[in-house]
Protein backbone atom coordinates (compact mmCIF):
# COMPACT_ATOMS: atom_id res chain seq x y z
CA UNK A 1 0.00 0.00 0.00
CA UNK A 2 1.33 3.43 -0.91
CA UNK A 3 1.31 6.46 1.33
CA UNK A 4 -1.97 8.31 0.69
CA UNK A 5 -0.24 11.72 0.49
CA UNK A 6 2.83 10.82 -1.52
CA UNK A 7 4.27 7.99 -3.55
CA UNK A 8 7.51 6.29 -2.57
CA UNK A 9 10.34 8.81 -2.51
CA UNK A 10 14.07 8.45 -2.97
CA UNK A 11 16.26 8.64 0.15
CA UNK A 12 18.83 11.30 -0.64
CA UNK A 13 21.63 11.74 1.87
CA UNK A 14 22.56 15.24 0.67
CA UNK A 15 20.78 18.20 2.24
CA UNK A 16 19.99 21.34 0.31
CA UNK A 17 21.66 24.15 2.24
CA UNK A 18 19.42 25.32 5.10
CA UNK A 19 16.69 22.72 4.54
CA UNK A 20 15.71 19.95 6.95
CA UNK A 21 12.96 17.33 6.86
CA UNK A 22 12.00 16.14 10.35
CA UNK A 23 9.41 13.45 11.08
CA UNK A 24 7.90 11.33 13.83
CA UNK A 25 6.16 7.97 13.50
CA UNK A 26 4.53 5.64 16.02
CA UNK A 27 5.13 2.27 14.36
CA UNK A 28 2.65 0.15 16.34
CA UNK A 29 5.57 -2.36 16.18
CA UNK A 30 5.15 -2.45 12.41
CA UNK A 31 1.61 -3.82 12.49
CA UNK A 32 -0.83 -3.07 9.69
CA UNK A 33 -4.35 -2.03 10.66
CA UNK A 34 -5.55 -3.36 7.29
CA UNK A 35 -4.42 -7.00 7.54
CA UNK A 36 -3.33 -7.00 11.24
CA UNK A 37 0.02 -8.61 10.40
CA UNK A 38 3.62 -7.44 10.78
CA UNK A 39 5.56 -7.50 7.51
CA UNK A 40 9.09 -6.10 7.24
CA UNK A 41 8.43 -5.09 3.63
CA UNK A 42 5.57 -2.85 4.81
CA UNK A 43 7.88 -1.20 7.35
CA UNK A 44 10.52 -0.54 4.70
CA UNK A 45 7.90 0.94 2.37
CA UNK A 46 6.65 3.22 5.16
CA UNK A 47 10.15 4.47 5.95
CA UNK A 48 10.89 5.12 2.28
CA UNK A 49 7.68 7.13 1.91
CA UNK A 50 8.52 9.30 4.95
CA UNK A 51 11.94 10.14 3.45
CA UNK A 52 13.07 12.22 6.44
CA UNK A 53 16.54 13.50 7.30
CA UNK A 54 15.85 12.83 10.98
CA UNK A 55 13.06 10.47 12.06
CA UNK A 56 11.84 9.78 15.60
CA UNK A 57 10.20 6.37 16.15
CA UNK A 58 7.92 5.13 18.91
CA UNK A 59 6.45 1.70 19.79
CA UNK A 60 9.49 0.03 18.25
CA UNK A 61 10.32 -3.68 18.54
CA UNK A 62 13.75 -5.23 18.78
CA UNK A 63 14.14 -9.04 18.61
CA UNK A 64 10.42 -9.64 19.24
CA UNK A 65 8.78 -12.84 17.94
CA UNK A 66 5.71 -10.88 16.85
CA UNK A 67 7.86 -8.82 14.42
CA UNK A 68 10.11 -11.60 13.07
CA UNK A 69 12.89 -10.88 15.59
CA UNK A 70 14.29 -7.95 13.59
CA UNK A 71 15.76 -4.71 14.89
CA UNK A 72 13.09 -2.38 13.51
CA UNK A 73 15.15 0.79 13.99
CA UNK A 74 17.89 -0.76 11.90
CA UNK A 75 15.35 -1.72 9.21
CA UNK A 76 14.12 1.88 9.03
CA UNK A 77 17.68 3.24 8.93
CA UNK A 78 18.57 0.96 6.02
CA UNK A 79 15.46 2.02 4.10
CA UNK A 80 16.35 5.70 4.60
CA UNK A 81 20.03 5.25 3.79
CA UNK A 82 20.82 6.66 7.24
CA UNK A 83 24.18 5.82 8.80
CA UNK A 84 23.34 7.09 12.28
CA UNK A 85 20.67 5.50 14.44
CA UNK A 86 19.95 4.16 17.89
CA UNK A 87 17.25 2.19 19.66
CA UNK A 88 16.63 2.57 23.40
CA UNK A 89 14.32 0.13 25.22
CA UNK A 90 11.65 1.31 27.60
CA UNK A 91 11.16 -2.27 28.77
CA UNK A 92 12.45 -5.82 28.38
CA UNK A 93 9.95 -8.43 27.23
CA UNK A 94 6.78 -7.95 25.19
CA UNK A 95 4.32 -5.22 26.18
CA UNK A 96 0.63 -5.91 26.54
CA UNK A 97 -2.14 -6.36 29.06
CA UNK A 98 -1.17 -9.90 30.07
CA UNK A 99 2.55 -9.74 29.21
CA UNK A 100 5.41 -10.20 31.64
CA UNK A 101 8.01 -7.48 31.25
CA UNK A 102 10.57 -5.58 33.29
CA UNK A 103 11.67 -1.97 33.18
CA UNK A 104 14.79 -1.48 31.09
CA UNK A 105 18.04 -0.66 32.88
CA UNK A 106 19.54 2.81 32.89
CA UNK A 107 21.94 1.95 30.04
CA UNK A 108 20.66 2.09 26.45
CA UNK A 109 20.28 -1.67 26.18
CA UNK A 110 22.24 -1.86 22.92
CA UNK A 111 23.76 -5.22 23.88
CA UNK A 112 20.55 -6.77 25.22
CA UNK A 113 20.02 -10.15 23.55
CA UNK A 114 16.35 -10.69 24.43
CA UNK A 115 13.20 -8.99 23.14
CA UNK A 116 12.86 -5.29 23.97
CA UNK A 117 10.48 -2.45 23.10
CA UNK A 118 11.00 1.30 23.12
CA UNK A 119 11.91 4.26 20.92
CA UNK A 120 14.38 4.86 18.12
CA UNK A 121 15.96 7.76 16.31
CA UNK A 122 17.34 7.61 12.76
CA UNK A 123 19.48 10.36 11.23
CA UNK A 124 21.10 11.00 7.88
CA UNK A 125 22.98 13.80 9.63
CA UNK A 126 26.11 13.00 11.67
CA UNK A 127 25.35 12.51 15.37
CA UNK A 128 27.77 14.02 17.90
CA UNK A 129 26.14 12.81 21.12
CA UNK A 130 23.28 10.62 22.37
CA UNK A 131 21.31 11.26 25.56
CA UNK A 132 18.55 9.28 27.31
CA UNK A 133 15.81 10.41 29.72
CA UNK A 134 13.55 7.89 31.50
CA UNK A 135 10.13 8.22 33.18
CA UNK A 136 8.39 5.84 35.57
CA UNK A 137 4.97 4.42 34.59
CA UNK A 138 1.80 5.88 36.04
CA UNK A 139 0.39 3.65 38.83
CA UNK A 140 -3.02 3.28 37.14
CA UNK A 141 -4.66 1.55 34.18
CA UNK A 142 -6.67 3.22 31.41
CA UNK A 143 -9.40 1.98 28.99
CA UNK A 144 -7.99 2.28 25.47
CA UNK A 145 -8.77 1.24 21.91
CA UNK A 146 -6.58 -1.68 20.80
CA UNK A 147 -6.27 -2.52 17.07
CA UNK A 148 -8.06 -5.79 16.32
CA UNK A 149 -10.06 -5.74 19.57
CA UNK A 150 -13.66 -4.48 19.79
CA UNK A 151 -14.49 -1.88 22.40
CA UNK A 152 -12.13 -0.58 25.06
CA UNK A 153 -9.44 -2.60 26.81
CA UNK A 154 -8.05 -1.58 30.21
CA UNK A 155 -4.27 -1.26 29.82
CA UNK A 156 -1.58 -0.65 32.47
CA UNK A 157 0.88 2.16 31.80
CA UNK A 158 4.49 1.39 30.86
CA UNK A 159 7.83 3.00 31.69
CA UNK A 160 8.60 5.71 29.16
CA UNK A 161 11.85 6.83 27.57
CA UNK A 162 13.11 9.76 25.49
CA UNK A 163 16.15 9.68 23.21
CA UNK A 164 18.06 12.79 22.14
CA UNK A 165 20.65 13.18 19.39
CA UNK A 166 22.92 16.21 18.98
CA UNK A 167 23.32 16.36 15.20
CA UNK A 168 25.25 18.44 12.69
CA UNK A 169 22.35 20.38 11.23
CA UNK A 170 22.20 22.60 8.14
CA UNK A 171 23.34 25.58 10.23
CA UNK A 172 25.47 23.85 12.86
CA UNK A 173 24.82 21.69 15.94
CA UNK A 174 21.22 21.14 17.00
CA UNK A 175 19.32 18.66 19.18
CA UNK A 176 16.48 16.36 18.14
CA UNK A 177 14.56 14.51 20.87
CA UNK A 178 12.00 11.75 20.33
CA UNK A 179 9.66 10.43 23.03
CA UNK A 180 6.59 8.32 23.66
CA UNK A 181 4.74 9.68 26.68
CA UNK A 182 2.17 8.14 28.99
CA UNK A 183 -1.49 7.85 27.99
CA UNK A 184 -2.57 8.75 31.56
CA UNK A 185 -3.97 12.31 31.70
CA UNK A 186 -1.89 14.66 33.82
CA UNK A 187 0.97 12.16 34.01
CA UNK A 188 1.80 12.85 30.35
CA UNK A 189 1.64 16.62 30.89
CA UNK A 190 4.18 16.34 33.72
CA UNK A 191 6.41 14.19 31.50
CA UNK A 192 6.24 16.71 28.66
CA UNK A 193 7.17 19.58 30.96
CA UNK A 194 10.03 17.56 32.45
CA UNK A 195 11.23 16.62 28.99
CA UNK A 196 11.34 20.18 27.66
CA UNK A 197 13.20 21.32 30.78
CA UNK A 198 15.72 18.48 30.37
CA UNK A 199 16.24 19.26 26.67
CA UNK A 200 17.16 22.89 27.43
CA UNK A 201 20.47 21.64 28.80
CA UNK A 202 21.35 20.24 25.34
CA UNK A 203 22.67 22.32 22.41
CA UNK A 204 20.15 24.48 20.60
CA UNK A 205 18.20 24.96 18.49
CA UNK A 206 16.05 22.01 19.60
CA UNK A 207 13.30 19.88 18.10
CA UNK A 208 11.06 17.62 20.18
CA UNK A 209 9.06 15.02 18.24
CA UNK A 210 6.96 12.04 19.18
CA UNK A 211 3.69 10.57 20.32
CA UNK A 212 2.82 12.54 23.45
CA UNK A 213 -0.65 11.02 23.90
CA UNK A 214 -1.90 14.60 24.23
CA UNK A 215 -4.28 16.44 21.86
CA UNK A 216 -2.68 19.37 20.09
CA UNK A 217 -4.21 22.16 22.15
CA UNK A 218 -3.30 20.52 25.48
CA UNK A 219 0.25 19.76 24.36
CA UNK A 220 0.64 23.35 23.18
CA UNK A 221 -0.60 24.72 26.51
CA UNK A 222 1.74 22.45 28.50
CA UNK A 223 4.95 23.98 27.17
CA UNK A 224 6.30 27.32 25.97
CA UNK A 225 7.91 25.66 22.96
CA UNK A 226 6.63 26.36 19.42
CA UNK A 227 4.23 23.84 17.88
CA UNK A 228 5.38 23.49 14.26
CA UNK A 229 2.52 21.29 13.01
CA UNK A 230 -1.21 21.35 13.72
CA UNK A 231 -2.86 18.43 11.94
CA UNK A 232 -4.80 15.35 13.03
CA UNK A 233 -2.71 12.14 13.08
CA UNK A 234 -4.88 9.52 14.82
CA UNK A 235 -6.43 7.12 13.94
CA UNK A 236 -4.61 6.75 10.63
CA UNK A 237 -7.68 5.52 8.72
CA UNK A 238 -9.75 8.55 9.79
CA UNK A 239 -7.60 11.12 11.63
CA UNK A 240 -9.57 13.13 14.17
CA UNK A 241 -7.03 14.08 16.85
CA UNK A 242 -3.38 15.06 16.96
CA UNK A 243 -1.34 12.85 19.30
CA UNK A 244 1.89 13.13 17.29
CA UNK A 245 3.82 16.38 17.48
CA UNK A 246 6.80 18.42 16.37
CA UNK A 247 7.80 21.17 18.80
CA UNK A 248 10.75 23.54 18.58
CA UNK A 249 12.85 25.77 20.79
CA UNK A 250 14.92 28.26 18.81
CA UNK A 251 13.23 27.55 15.45
CA UNK A 252 10.40 29.88 14.46
CA UNK A 253 7.08 28.72 13.03
CA UNK A 254 7.89 30.85 9.97
CA UNK A 255 10.62 28.29 9.12
CA UNK A 256 7.96 25.68 8.25
CA UNK A 257 7.64 25.09 4.50
CA UNK A 258 5.35 22.05 4.50
CA UNK A 259 3.46 19.78 6.91
CA UNK A 260 2.12 16.33 6.01
CA UNK A 261 0.24 13.66 7.97
CA UNK A 262 1.00 10.48 6.04
CA UNK A 263 -1.11 7.34 6.18
CA UNK A 264 1.33 4.48 5.67
CA UNK A 265 1.23 0.67 5.24
CA UNK A 266 1.74 0.14 8.99
CA UNK A 267 0.40 1.60 12.25
CA UNK A 268 -2.79 3.17 13.55
CA UNK A 269 -0.98 6.55 13.60
CA UNK A 270 -0.12 8.73 10.65
CA UNK A 271 3.50 9.74 10.38
CA UNK A 272 3.94 13.48 10.87
CA UNK A 273 6.48 15.15 8.58
CA UNK A 274 7.63 18.78 8.64
CA UNK A 275 9.89 20.47 6.08
CA UNK A 276 11.94 23.35 7.48
CA UNK A 277 14.01 26.11 5.90
CA UNK A 278 16.45 27.16 8.60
Amino acid sequence: MLCTVCSALSASVTLVSGELRIATFNLLHGRSVDHLQVDEADLRAAATAIDADVLGLQEVDRLQDRSSSVDQTGVVAAALGAAHWRFVPALHGTPGRSATWTTAAEDDGALTLGPTYGVGLVSRLPVREWHVRRFAPAPVTMPLMVPGVKGLTRIPDEPRVALAAVVDGPRGPMTVVTAHLSFVPGWNVAQLRGLTKWALALPGPRLLVGDFNLPGAIARAATSWVQLARVATYPSYRPRVQFDHVFSHGIAESSVRDVQALRLPVSDHCALRVDLAL
